[in-house]
């Protein structure tokens, strides 16, 4: 396929937005074709899958596809034949190589396994520029936050889990690596350091723009509160979690700055931008979304689905087509007042929990995202839940590896989960393997990582 720079992405998007309605469906279908017929030609996966299609299909006869099969088919499934799963695992042993490109070809981002089984993606230069063009165009909400970022020189921070391959986390490092006279303009604050260290560098930092997980920017409002952070950002990005409207007033108040946030995932990038009015419009020039039931039939306005359909019509080297998210959302067409014409989603509320600790009589709070990070290096686990009781006695419900035996990889979860916490000063803890496997919600399907009992 040909490339696509940046500047050529970032003209494309403007290109769409300026036409009208028939040109947008008929280069929607023209991409959406183009992507079927490379995967057919491409990947020995879509090809078995395919072959037996009608001459003239719509979207809707495709076969749906989940984010097991893939993964158990990937070396079938991605369309470069020089690539294997294993290469792919031996390179993310490497926590050097958070940011760079295998082969010198592509970046990789792994999903945080909503679901409790992650993904490894793959994305060339042409998927990662339509991603920076998508941002760059349409990240944020307010041109008037824009020119306030760039006349403060455009700093920006991010508190992130950096000891993973996440899209965030891995876009930045990328930027880095490649521009590393950006240090003193972008910077990532692990999400995994005790909140004083988080303090003490974005104190130093002084972000024009702070980043981060909400459930980790949270944490922050009582330092701010309390005097001991001291930063006055223009903008607050948040994402990687559902942002609540309390949260979201919270963190404006506090830092007296405008809030604001995205519907992202790493199989699609940036699936939706908010506008003004806080409304999530789908990049519809880029993806395909689709909502639907439990059956995978679609679903009405104003209906909140029980997963999405998620086409992406840019990622040639990993096609995700009719890819199932299970992601619960309302979609709408109804025009918006921002004036942006693409249909817009509402979300469903945040799954997993901030937990609860006391040491010494002093409350410790640690956000999930946090203990997720930790427990998603043990490759030896293929899935895991944590649950926090009261008194800090920890739950752990294992499901390992084959040839995994549960016990060695329960202490190696045990070690590397005390270790963290003895980090954010959580000293006096039981941790406990658990009977039970870890369970999805009986009633929505979601699957949360850590709970908190308390």
């Amino acid at each position: 396929m040909k490339k696509t720079g940046i500047f050529k992405a970032m003209k494309l998007c403007k290109d769409y937005e300026k036409m009208d309605l028939p040109t947008k469906k008929a280069t929607t279908q023209k991409r959406l074709h183009e992507m079927v017929e490379w995967a057919r030609k491409n990947s020995p996966y879509y090809a078995e899958l395919y072959k037996n299609l009608p001459e003239n299909y719509s979207l809707t006869d495709l076969p749906t596809v989940n984010k097991r099969q893939l993964m158990e088919h990937w070396n079938d499934w991605i369309t470069d034949r020089n690539l294997t799963l294993s290469e792919v695992e031996k390179f993310m042993e490497d926590p050097n190589n958070i940011g760079r490109k295998i082969k010198n070809k592509y970046m990789i981002f792994t999903t945080s396994g909503s679901t409790g089984n992650p993904l490894v993606s793959i994305y060339d230069d042409t998927a990662n520029n339509v991603m920076g063009g998508i941002c760059a165009c349409r990240s944020y909400a307010r041109k008037e936050d824009l020119m306030s970022f760039m006349k403060r020189g455009g700093k920006s921070i991010a508190v992130f889990a950096d000891e993973g391959f996440y899209l965030g986390n891995s876009s930045i490092r990328s930027r880095l690596i490649k521009m590393p006279w950006k240090k003193k303009q972008l910077a990532i604050s692990s999400a995994l350091y005790p909140v004083e260290k988080i303090v003490r560098q974005l104190n130093a930092f002084q972000p024009a723009m702070l980043g981060g997980y909400p459930s980790n920017l949270e944490l922050l409002i009582d330092e701010a509160k309390a005097g001991r952070l001291n930063i006055s950002p223009v903008i607050i990005m948040t994402g990687g979690e559902y942002l609540s409207d309390s949260l979201r007033q919270n963190l404006a108040e506090t830092f007296h700055c405008y809030v604001q946030t995205s519907y992202s995932c790493t199989e699609g990038g940036t699936v939706a931008c908010e506008c003004r009015q806080q409304h999530f419009h789908v990049n519809e020039d880029w993806l395909i979304v689709e909502p639907v039931d439990s059956e995978g039939r679609p679903v009405p306005d104003g209906v909140q689905s029980d997963k999405i359909l998620l086409t992406n019509l840019y990622n040639f080297a990993q096609p995700f087509i009719r890819y199932e998210v299970t992601d619960r959302v309302i979609i709408h067409h109804e025009k918006c007042a921002c004036g942006n014409p693409a249909p817009w989603l509402e979300l469903e509320g945040r799954t997993d929990d901030v937990t609860t600790f006391t040491e010494e009589g002093k409350q410790i709070k640690v956000a999930p995202l946090t203990i997720y990070a930790v427990l998603k290096e043990i490759h030896e686990l293929r899935r895991f839940q944590v649950l926090v009781h009261p008194e800090n006695r920890i739950e752990l419900r294992l499901e390992v590896k084959e040839g995994v035996q549960e016990n060695v990889a329960f202490e190696m979860a045990k070690t590397k989960l005390k270790e963290f916490l003895a980090s954010q000063g959580i000293i006096q803890i039981k941790i406990e393997l658990s009977k039970e496997p870890p369970k999805q919600n009986p009633n929505s399907g979601k699957f949360k990582h850590i709970i908190n009992l308390i």
